[in-house]
């Protein structure tokens, strides 16, 4: 993402957007074409949400009047209008979160990256930063980096996962959860030790207590006993499937 922003050079390889070449004649141009939110963005702490906005929009080089006119429309969209005489320090996590994304958005680019833009907010918050960026994506790229899996089942088209620095899976949400298919099971056990047995033989990706037992889940390309049954696969599912999936001997029935 560094890369793609222009804050670290490429070690190899080519970069391209928009078929403008990623080197330091095209930087320029390249920066006018996105926008960016850090997973840690320190924003001037003795500015007002209006002045801290006022002087980002001005280091883009937008007009003072088109830039008003922005942020006046964002902090309506981020619910963030009474707020705008606040200092930074004074706003909590969420809020500094929203006025980043605000920054991020306000060169109006064709290109959005946002690094974990829901980490550390509360469910509120979460979703209404979803929104925006759906919102935004309709006539443009967004592209952002999370762990929270319902981030991408509520906002993603298209998803690559990655691991040790390869990808695993580029496609579709609903491409990527049918290949995840009959290879789920959830298995009722009366207790950790059926449980523990079950894991000496398959992969457990997560152990719930019933009222009478246990419910685990496995990953198997095999029906692990009778009990079993196959649930509904969720997103999760399937990256737990795609993560571990190597370590199965049915790994290789995945085609992506």
């Amino acid at each position: 993402m560094r890369v793609l922003t222009t804050v670290l050079k490429q070690s190899e390889g080519d970069v391209y957007l928009d078929n403008l070449r990623y080197t330091e004649a095209n930087y320029e141009k390249i920066r006018r074409k996105i926008g960016y939110l850090p997973q840690e963005l320190n924003l001037y702490p003795s500015l007002t949400v209006q002045e801290c906005l006022e002087y980002m929009g001005g280091l883009s080089g937008m007009t003072k009047k088109e830039c008003k006119k922005r942020i006046e429309y964002y902090l309506d969209k981020t619910s963030l209008k009474e707020h705008r005489k606040k200092k930074m320090r004074q706003l909590s996590g969420g809020m500094k979160r929203r006025v980043g994304l605000i920054q991020a958005l306000l060169n109006d680019p064709e290109f959005l990256i946002v690094d974990e833009p829901t980490t550390g907010l509360d469910p509120e918050e979460r979703v209404r930063i979803r929104n925006l960026l759906v919102d935004f994506s309709e006539d443009r790229t967004v592209l952002f980096s999370t762990h929270v899996v319902e981030d991408l089942t509520a906002t993603c088209q298209k998803l690559a996962i990655m691991k040790k620095g390869k990808f695993l899976y580029t496609g579709s949400v609903t491409d990527m959860m049918q290949a995840a298919k009959g290879h789920i099971w959830i298995c009722r056990v009366k207790d950790e030790k059926e449980a523990r047995e079950l894991e000496k033989k398959y992969h457990i990706s997560s152990k719930q207590f019933t009222e009478d037992g246990m419910k685990v889940k496995i990953i198997s390309g095999q029906k692990p006993s009778a009990e079993c049954y196959q649930p509904e696969i969720s997103l999760e599912d399937a990256y737990m499937y795609l993560m571990n999936a190597d370590q199965l001997t049915e790994f290789k029935e995945i085609k992506i």
